[in-house]
């Protein structure tokens, strides 16, 4: 995870942390806007409210504020698929698997923004991630997934394109919030939109799954 300048020069004060939390909040808001390459170290000083010099005291560069949000948002987004057990009832940890990421979209916008346009410039901050503990987390689960299915309790399926549908359509409540609202209207925007989604892709991947017995 990216170290903050002043925490590599001294022990952190409490005005040190809140501190590196409003420059983090600030480049948040700008990074989920623009992008990295849109992104400059002066937008991000004039959200969070303080000097260029000031703000480089803490973060001496724009990808080192970019590679610390970018850690924070891989352990929280990542950490439903680590609760994923293998020993639950298939049906339940996928109910709960898609709850948890709609939970996510509604609560962190700004995080999934920050991702997906990591993603579409080609991760080039992240790369080394991706290949490495995304990767072998997500070889783990897939493992989960296929043993589900050959001991009869989900139909077989693909487990990587299972976790990359759930991914896709969770993570569009936050992506794509803007469509999502203006195409709902009013009547069915509100914050009821998330269980609303819940329901039908609980419906829509359990019932999947299911197990037909003729």
């Amino acid at each position: 995870m990216a170290i903050p300048r002043a925490a590599k020069t001294q022990r952190r004060t409490r005005i040190q942390e809140e501190k590196e939390e409003i420059i983090l909040e600030a480049a948040l808001d700008v990074f989920s806007v623009n992008g990295f390459r849109g992104t400059t170290i002066d937008q991000i000083a004039e959200v969070a409210g303080m000097s260029k010099p000031n703000l480089l005291y803490y973060f001496r560069t724009k990808e080192a504020m970019h590679r610390a949000l970018i850690d924070r948002v891989l352990f929280t987004w990542l950490e439903p698929l680590r609760a994923f057990d293998a020993n639950g009832n298939p049906e339940s940890e996928i109910r709960s698997y898609i709850r948890r990421k709609l939970e996510m979209a509604r609560d962190f916008p700004r995080e999934s923004r920050l991702f997906a346009n990591e993603m579409l410039q080609g991760a080039p901050h992240v790369e080394d991630e991706l290949r490495g503990p995304l990767k072998a987390l997500v070889d783990e689960k897939a493992e989960v997934i296929r043993a589900w299915a050959a001991t009869g309790k989900i139909t077989k399926c693909d487990p990587y394109h299972l976790i990359f549908s759930i991914w896709s359509t969770t993570q569009h409540y936050a992506d794509f919030d803007v469509q999502v609202r203006a195409v709902l209207g009013q009547e069915h925007a509100g914050e009821g939109r998330f269980e609303d989604a819940a329901r039908y892709l609980e419906q829509l991947f359990v019932e999947g799954l299911r197990i037909r017995h003729s």
